[in-house]
């Protein structure tokens, strides 16, 4: 088969077209031809050489994908409803760059009724991570309020609709007016351009004052003192990355004095079992949603897999809306 190699740690221009041997799949699991895999973030640290692979992954990167089951454990999937033929989309961790891949069969979802395997392709990473955090983690509950940091990039699309689906209202930062309007389009109920406003300030404005009760950090570093004081009482902090760095200060007396909780987490180290509970509560829960057009995939642009590098040099430029896709 035809993969997309990391040939050494770098910048996008390592991300290279190579030949691998056709993976096999083991006890409980489906091989998928794959059609089109998400780039994400850590795609992205992986290349760099700062984000390895989970003992027993593949090097390859990419964490999601969409394609058609070529084979596997008959007997898991059938039990699971799956057949040779199905479209699936699966979360893995690691492999989705190549044009088979493996997956566990718990991991796995079918694409969802109207929608392409470019569209679904793009679901599984962020959808099974805000799911875990923002509803698991977060405990967000309808008629809260929802802040996204980051709310044009692949997770922020996701938190608005899925937010908003669930009756929060949402507030998402972005860093121009533009992706602002962005952000209101898909369907945040305001938008706080970060390098012109004080997100905290105007939070609190826009809550009177109450401040958010949830807030998806993509940032931390000194975000999170930030963060901190624009939330409401008993609010909830999900820190799922750092790009702002690992280091932060806040004040602990709010913490204690308004019963904060400041908690996060990485999905691709999690064992089966959490994940397959998260592909079964999206099934019930938010697969309907798709299906009915309440909550969509939105894809900024589509690349061949042997242009990964362009992809990933688009992800570092932050000019995206929505997933970027590799195709076969």
């Amino acid at each position: 088969m035809k993969a997309i190699e990391i040939k050494g740690f770098g910048a996008p221009e390592v991300l290279q077209l190579a030949e691998r041997p056709d993976p096999v799949p083991g006890a409980g699991e489906m091989l998928v031809r794959v059609s089109a895999a998400g780039v994400n973030r850590p795609d992205v640290l992986q290349r760099k050489g700062a984000y390895a692979p989970p003992p027993g992954a593949s090097d390859l990167p990419g964490l999601e994908f969409a394609g058609t089951i070529v084979g596997g454990d008959a007997a898991a999937m059938a039990q699971a409803g799956f057949a040779v033929g199905d479209r699936v989309c699966a979360l893995v961790a690691g492999g989705g760059y190549a044009q088979l891949a493996v997956a566990p069969i718990a991991q796995c979802l079918p694409v969802p009724k109207g929608l392409s395997d470019i569209e679904a392709g793009g679901l599984p990473e962020t959808f099974f991570t805000v799911w875990s955090n923002v509803f698991d983690r977060g405990r967000l509950q309808r008629g809260e309020t929802l802040l996204v940091q980051g709310g044009t990039s692949g997770i922020g699309v996701t938190a608005i609709q899925l937010g908003k689906a669930f009756g929060a209202r949402v507030i998402a930062t972005a860093g121009s007016a533009d992706k602002c309007q962005a952000c209101v389009a898909i369907g945040a109920d305001a938008a706080i351009d970060y390098k012109q406003q004080d997100f905290v300030e105007e939070t609190r404005r826009l809550t009177g004052g109450r401040g958010a009760d949830v807030v998806l950090d993509m940032v931390a570093g000194d975000y999170v003192a930030r963060e901190v004081k624009c939330l409401a009482d008993d609010g909830r902090i999900v820190i799922i990355a750092v790009q702002g760095g690992v280091k932060s200060e806040f004040n602990a007396g709010d913490v204690l004095r308004r019963r904060l909780t400041i908690t996060g987490s990485t999905l691709r180290p999690r064992p089966l079992a959490f994940k397959a509970a998260i592909a079964a509560a999206l099934r019930a829960q938010v697969w309907p949603l798709l299906e009915a057009g309440q909550v969509k995939p939105i894809v900024h642009r589509v690349f061949d897999a042997a242009d990964a590098a362009q992809a990933h040099a688009l992800m570092e430029s932050g000019t995206h809306v929505g997933k970027i896709m590799l195709r076969w």
